[in-house]
């Protein structure tokens, strides 16, 4: 019997290790072995990306001119007053550029926060009509989506220049018990094409991935394993004769009772 016992416990422990093993990211990685990022990614500014963009100075009358024109009156002696701290959202029209206040149209399409900052701060001290522009460029509603098993299936705001696939699944909670670690699809569409990538979270090569850093509109989809599908069927199929059952119980119960009227 205490040998019966002991091959039980044995079992369950290398059931266990087993199960741990399969579950664990990033496995047969060096540990403690610095590997360079070989991309420097940061998210790029697409066509119909939407932006907020200040311009600021230390004399407030020259930089508001190139704010927002809806949140400015012009007065007679041609300077401006502030009608609402609102930002003005702005939208990158399909060939990539965005219509600015004064400068007109500026090409943003994939370029960075700071790369356009940059540009139009040049292109105002160009034109000589500030000399010390201060621009900030936020994206207004940049999102990515995550579906499938994990614990927080949804829509998620990217609120910072770069965001792993990670942390991603972190923002989702995690994926849950019934997740496939090593079919985990990203769906991205870009220059009119769409692709679908397939990642294997316990392969240490996924960080030198081109789709390991998400991009804007980017979709996360954790496949459930074959327990979970057939789970899903079953109760697909249940539910479905269920409804007939229903069905038939109802029609009989009418027959009945149209026969007792008659």
């Amino acid at each position: 019997m205490k040998r019966f016992c002991f091959c039980v416990l044995g079992a369950l422990l290398l059931a266990s290790c087993a199960t741990n093993k399969r579950a664990a990211y990033i496995q047969q990685a060096q540990p403690d072995q610095p590997v360079p990022i070989e991309q420097d990614y940061q998210i790029r500014i697409k066509p119909l990306d939407r932006l907020t963009i200040t311009v600021n100075s230390k004399d407030p009358e020259l930089a508001a001119p190139f704010n927002a024109a809806s949140s400015y009156n012009s007065l007679s002696n041609n300077s401006y007053t502030s009608t609402t701290s609102a930002l003005q959202i702005l939208t990158v029209d399909k060939e990539g550029n965005i219509q600015l206040p004064i400068i007109g149209e500026v090409k943003c399409d994939g370029l960075t926060r700071n790369e356009l900052a940059k540009k139009i701060e040049e292109e105002i001290r160009h034109k000589q009509m500030v000399n010390d522009p201060i621009v900030v460029v936020q994206f207004a509603d940049v999102k990515f989506s995550v579906l499938g098993e994990v614990a927080h299936p949804g829509q998620f705001a990217i609120t910072k220049d770069r965001i792993s696939l990670f942390d991603a699944l972190a923002m989702a909670g995690d994926l849950t018990i019934y997740g496939q670690r090593d079919n985990v699809a990203l769906i991205r569409e870009e220059n009119g094409q769409r692709t679908i990538h397939y990642f294997d979270l316990k392969d240490p090569d996924i960080f030198t991935s081109p789709y390991f850093y998400l991009q804007q509109d980017d979709v996360v989809y954790v496949t459930p394993n074959k327990y979970k599908a057939q789970s899903g069927e079953i109760n697909q199929n249940r539910s479905f004769y269920l409804s007939i059952v229903s069905t038939v119980v109802s029609v009989a119960t009418l027959i009945v009772t149209i026969t007792k009227i008659k």
